[in-house]
Formats: structure tokens, C-alpha cells, sequence
């Protein structure tokens, strides 16, 4: 009776530990169909019946986006899509997104459009379609009038003083790139763009459309050095496939470009106009 007893027990152990498996296995499975279901992207009318566009924009990019002091989101973002949504007909509804989760939200329809800087690529375009671009980022050099360049390898010189912010992308770039030159580094922008204001420092490599709140704040005569390192194009992301969202978008942008109002917004949150322009063309 009582090797029966064992026997009997172990077949109940070994038959609950069978049926833990099988619930286990069904759990995974069913978060795993939830996590794979296509989530389907509101199209331009289904927006239009709802009144509300939802626009993701990133505040860790200032003056892009960015919480003024009624905690609100405002910025170059926020007034482009204000104005799309104006001419939608519809309300906007601004949400944060950050550089690592800008992307997800929009492929999972949890918004319908997404700015933030949005560089259009190759492997991006995988994953979201682009609008035409909205502006331009300029990767290049910002220096003065008492140090001109012509490009920015002709900064690669032991007599040219770089001005570069610690731990940025343009930093570990000039220092690749340009081994020659003294690289200086500053914690932050506002000290790098004193020290070239104050003839301690010849010139910058960064993102260049993104100094004008500093260059503002400096009685010099700034020059951009002609020939930069690289010219981004930063458009909306829209869900892939949203043809609808995007089209729209693109005829709206168009009208937008050839009014001026994106080249006036910029200059308002930016305090200088676009070093490259985007220029409207009729062709999506």
C-alpha cells in the first residue's frame, strides 16, 4: 500500500508539473500573438472623424520640443503640427516620445505622426514611411569672421583651436577627423560657443542649425564654413503603409514650405533661419 501510495503520488507530481508546462507554454503563446498583432494605423479620414491628431514630439530636444513653464509642450514640433492639425480641421493631441520609443509608437498606431529630428534613412524606411522633409540639420562648422575656412578639413592644422562639448557625437568626430587640431572640451554649449566669442577658440564641428541660441547671445560676426561635413533631411514618420496620412501630409507641407511659415517657425524657436532651406518642390 504504501509503494502504491508513493507511485500515485508521484504520477499526481509528475502530472501537475506536466500541466504547469502546458499552461506555461499557453501563456507564452498568447503574449506572444499580442505582441505580434498588426496594429492598424488610423488612416486620414478615420483621423478626420475622430477630431483629434496625435502628434509625438521629443522634449530631450529643445527648442525642437520642449515644457515651458505651464509644464505644456511647445517648440518648433508642436507648432508645425499645431498648424497641420488647424488645417486637418481637427484638434492636436501632443505626446512625449524619446529617441528610443519615437519609432515604436508610431508603428503601433499609439500616434499617428511623429517629428523629433527625424532623419529620413534607408533602414528607417523599414519600419515607417517619410513625409517630404520638413527641414534640414547641417553637420558642419561654425567659426568667425577673424578665422575663416573654406571647408572643414582645412581646420586639420596643429594652429586651428577647436571648441567642442564633452561626450557629444561632433567631438568624437573631430578628433578622428581633424588629429591635427587642439580640441578643447567644454561641458556644455554655452561655454564652447563663449570661448570662440572670446577669440579663446577658432571654431566648432557640430550640428550647426542647432547653435543659434548661442550664436544670439555674442556680439561676433559668425560664419558658417561653406562646405559642410553633411546636410540631414528630417521629415514626419507615419505608421508604414498609412498612404492616406501621408499624402495628405505631403500636399500640406508643400503649401506650408511655399508660404514660409516653416522657415519663420524656425527662425522663432531657433533665433536664425535654416543654413539649407528645404526647398518645395511638387513632386511627392
Amino acid at each position: 500500500m504504501i509503494r502504491f501510495n508513493n507511485k500515485k503520488n508521484l504520477f499526481f507530481r509528475k502530472g501537475k508539473i506536466m500541466f504547469n508546462k502546458i499552461i506555461k507554454s499557453f501563456v507564452a503563446l498568447m503574449i506572444f500573438f499580442a505582441l505580434t498583432v498588426t496594429v492598424q494605423a488610423r488612416s486620414l479620414d478615420e483621423i478626420m472623424k475622430s477630431g483629434v491628431l496625435k502628434g509625438g514630439v521629443n522634449p530631450g530636444l529643445p527648442p525642437l520640443a520642449k515644457y515651458n513653464e505651464k509644464n505644456e509642450l511647445v517648440g518648433f514640433d508642436a507648432d508645425i503640427m499645431a498648424k497641420l492639425a488647424d488645417m486637418l480641421g481637427v484638434k492636436l493631441e501632443l505626446v512625449k516620445v524619446g529617441s528610443p520609443d519615437r519609432i515604436p509608437f508610431v508603428a503601433t498606431g499609439k500616434i499617428d505622426i511623429v517629428m523629433g529630428a527625424l532623419t529620413r534613412n534607408y533602414k528607417r524606411q523599414k519600419i515607417v514611411d517619410y513625409t517630404v522633409p520638413v527641414h534640414t540639420e547641417v553637420f558642419g562648422a561654425l567659426t568667425t569672421s577673424k578665422k575663416p575656412f573654406a571647408a572643414v578639413m582645412d581646420m586639420n592644422r596643429d594652429d586651428v583651436k577647436l571648441a567642442q562639448v564633452r561626450g557629444s557625437m561632433p567631438a568624437g568626430w573631430a578628433k578622428k577627423n581633424l588629429p591635427k587640431a587642439k580640441i578643447t572640451l567644454f561641458d556644455n554649449y554655452p561655454d564652447a560657443m563663449r570661448a570662440i566669442a572670446q577669440g579663446r577658440a577658432d571654431a566648432i564641428v557640430d550640428v550647426v542649425d542647432f547653435l543659434g541660441e548661442h550664436m544670439n547671445k555674442h556680439n561676433v560676426e559668425w560664419q558658417v564654413v561653406d562646405k559642410a561635413i553633411d546636410t540631414w533631411f528630417c521629415g514626419i514618420g507615419v505608421k508604414k503603409g498609412n498612404s492616406s496620412l501621408q499624402q495628405w501630409l505631403n500636399v500640406a507641407l508643400f503649401t506650408l514650405h511655399r508660404a514660409g511659415f516653416v522657415d519663420e517657425t524656425w527662425k522663432k524657436w531657433f533665433g536664425i533661419g535654416q543654413v539649407h532651406s528645404v526647398q518645395p518642390q511638387p513632386y511627392f
